[in-house]
Order: structure tokens, then sequence, then C-alpha cells
């Protein structure tokens, strides 16, 4: 996983259910899912991650 300089969610705990978010080589973003970090690798562009995130932040948490 080195190899694409992957970050892990800071809202990960405990265990192998974490996103981890990488740079493209392309400046794009790319995101993965720690128990399998080298099968499915989405990919997206900064806008869209920025937009995903800030969403993510506005609304209220659902249990």
């Amino acid at each position: 996983m080195n190899e694409h300089a992957w970050q892990r969610s800071s809202y990960c705990g405990q265990g192998e259910s974490c996103v981890h978010v990488a740079p493209d080589a392309d400046g794009g973003v790319k995101l993965t899912e720690s128990g399998d970090p080298t099968g499915a690798i989405l990919r997206t562009t900064p806008g869209v991650w920025a937009v995903f995130v800030r969403t993510l932040k506005e609304r209220p948490h659902r249990g």
C-alpha cells in the first residue's frame, strides 16, 4: 500500500473497516477499503472528493 501513500480515515477505530485515501498520479483521488487494499480502488476528482467530504461533515450522523 505504500506505493500510493495511503492515509487512513481519522474516524477509523480498531479493526479492518477503514477507508484509505491517496493522491493519484494524474492529480485525482484514490479510495480503497483496508480489509482488501489490493481489491477495488475507486478514483475520483479532487472537486468531487471535496463535495463528498463536505457533505459528510455537514449532515448529522445516522447510526
